[in-house]
Parts: structure tokens; sequence; C-alpha cells
């Protein structure tokens, strides 16, 4: 079992110290490319980097070797242990910082908006937008959460727990200035968290152009729980 110090961390700690880790590594805004010959000093980012860059949107982290990586990056093998033990190490790691990378993306979407419905829209849209220009983020949590190791696996489920806890917080605070209530937001965040990750499965083999009417559909069922959740009468459901 891989020993991941990032594990026991709540969301607000995992997110300072992550952000810490990405602003002494400046995350470049385009995946960065190998440079010829092998470097003397490498950073984790550029580890990531790497790892995400061989994988694509098809391959799973699971298939890369340490050599490919470390070829990909452009040193030497025994470089790679200065930050990691061995490729699972790396990988729970990626998992968490593309975890915390979209989260900041999706919350700020749901700041910007102003409104429920405009909420809704922008939020699905900007994940969608993630899967179009594919930095690898999303697709690596998409696959992995179904299709790789254990580890692997618990990992995605940590990063959707920080997604369903977030916004069950920022439903709560939108709620409030609209003079309306959610029955058990909680759960309708972890309906809301499933069913976008749920569409991103289904989608992330599609073509650009297909996606759009899937969003749409899941906009509608994202309104759907909405409604139910502000009108529903629990004598009734008991």
């Amino acid at each position: 079992m891989v020993s991941n110090p990032l594990k026991n961390m709540t969301p607000s700690a995992l997110k300072a110290k992550i952000g810490t880790m990405l602003q002494e590594q400046a995350i470049p805004e385009t995946n960065a490319v190998r440079t010829v010959g092998r470097k003397a000093t490498i950073t984790k980012e550029e580890l990531f980097q790497a790892a995400l860059h061989l994988i694509g949107p098809q391959k799973s982290i699971a298939s890369l070797s340490l050599r490919e990586v470390a070829r990909e990056a452009g040193i030497a093998p025994n470089s790679f242990y200065r930050h990691f033990k061995d490729i699972d190490e790396l990988a729970i790691e990626l998992i968490d910082r593309s975890g915390l990378v979209l989260r900041q993306i999706l919350h700020e979407a749901r700041l910007k908006a102003s409104k429920q419905n405009s909420i809704i829209r922008s939020s699905v849209e900007v994940f969608i937008e993630q899967l179009n220009i594919d930095k690898g983020n999303l697709s690596l949590l998409l696959r992995e959460g179904y299709t790789g190791s254990a580890s692997y696996k618990q990992a995605v489920e940590r990063q959707l727990n920080f997604f369903q806890q977030e916004l069950k917080e920022d439903l709560i605070v939108l709620e409030r200035l609209n003079q309306s209530k959610l029955a058990h937001p909680d759960i309708v965040a972890k309906g809301i968290t499933q069913l976008v990750f749920n569409m991103g499965a289904k989608v992330i083999d599609l073509p650009a152009d297909e996606r759009k009417e899937v969003a749409e559909q899941t906009m509608i069922m994202i309104r759907m729980i909405l409604e139910g959740a502000r009108h529903l009468d629990e004598a009734k459901i008991r």
C-alpha cells in the first residue's frame, strides 16, 4: 500500500498544501515539452507533466514505467527517486493535484455566476471545456476512477468527496442568498457530483461536438435535483 502524506488532510489543509506546492513549482499554462538531453535537476511538476503527456486521453498511468517517465522528462532514472519512490506514489499525488486544480476551476466558475441556473450551466460548461482542451487533469480522474487500481480508485474517491463537500458549502450559501433552502444539501451535492462525473465518463470518448447534447441533458437533471430538494416533503419519503 502506498503511503501518501496528503491522504489524511482536511480539504482546506490539502488545498493550502498543494497550493503552496503549485506556486513553488510554477505550473505552466500548457503541457511541458521534453527538452533534448538530460537535465541536471527536475521538479515534481515537470514529472507530473511528463506523465500526463505520456498517458494522453486513453492510456492508464498504471501502464507507465519509471524509465518511460524519466525519459519523457529528460532525466536519468535515478533522478526520479529524488521526488517519488515509485510510479504509484507519483500517480496518487498526481490524482490529488488534478483534483485540486479542477476544484479550484469549478469553484471559481460558481462564484462568477450570479443566479442558480447560470451556476449550473457555467459549472457543466467548464467541466466539458476541461475535457475539450484535455490538459489531462479531468481525463485522469475519470479514467482512474473507473479502471484504475484499488489505490488509484481510492485516491479519486477522496477527490470526489472534496468536490461534494465544497459543492455543498457553495449550495448552502447560494440558497441562502436566494432565500430558499435545500433538503439534505449533502445528498444533493453527492448526487450532482456523481451525475456530472458519470456524464464525463460517458462523453470522454465522444468528439467535442457530440458532448453538447449530453451536457444539456445533464443540466436539466441537475435542475430537477435542485427543484426536488427545495420542495421535498420529508414525510412522503420515509
